[in-house]
């Protein structure tokens, strides 16, 4: 199975898109599109990638650049393409709070990339999804980025994922799509397996 019947042409018009929490505020209305209209965008999108990469697999391969700027005491000003967000922390992490974390942005990346990959999967298996509710809790030991204990992991150590649907379909129908979902997503790849990442730093002179 793939998704030709299910692409933009370029990585900045791949890039996932937010989804909002059960508490928090809807995505204004004029960006929330009916389940028709979703159907057509991801049928569309699923052709147009589907002809792409027949014509050159090369066009599949991706890079996307974001680039941040360190402001105030820890936060950081991020662009991605078109779009700026902030990262802080809060103020037991010497931050002012006036943003999530980069842990709780990872976390809201996973979350993000899941409900798109529903979205995708949904459609192309036939499986009617009406609403999707993700909650993301990861586990982090905070005494290796403090140096007091460097046999524990710096970053998180457990992740739980749980995803909420609502539809008609039977329990298998909706785990035959977990499955695909859960093979398929870029960001849950990131979490679950080693990505190679280099790291360079560049001295000016202040």
């Amino acid at each position: 199975m793939t998704l030709s019947d299910t692409a933009p042409t370029s990585a900045a018009d791949t890039a996932p898109t937010d989804a909002a929490p059960t508490d928090a505020a809807p995505l204004e209305p004029a960006l929330a599109d009916g389940a028709a209209a979703r159907a057509d965008r991801l049928t569309a999108a699923g052709a147009a990638w589907g002809e792409r990469i027949d014509a050159r697999r090369e066009s599949a391969h991706l890079t996307y650049t974001v680039t941040g700027r360190g402001e105030g005491a820890v936060a950081t000003a991020i662009r991605a393409g078109r779009h700026e967000f902030a990262v802080d922390e809060p103020a037991a992490l010497a931050g002012d709070d006036i943003a999530a974390s980069p842990v709780e942005v990872a976390l809201g990346a996973l979350i993000s990339c899941q409900v798109v990959v529903y979205r995708l999967y949904a459609h192309a298996l036939g499986v009617q999804v009406d609403d999707i509710d993700v909650t993301a809790d990861g586990d982090l030991d905070a005494a290796r980025l403090f140096g007091k204990d460097e046999s524990v992991r710096a970053g998180f150590g457990d992740v739980r994922l749980l995803v909420r649907l609502t539809g008609p379909e039977t329990a298998e129908r909706y785990e035959e799509l977990r499955a695909a979902v859960d093979a398929h997503c870029p960001v849950l790849d990131l979490f679950r397996n080693p990505t190679p990442v280099t790291t360079r730093v560049e001295v000016s002179a202040g």
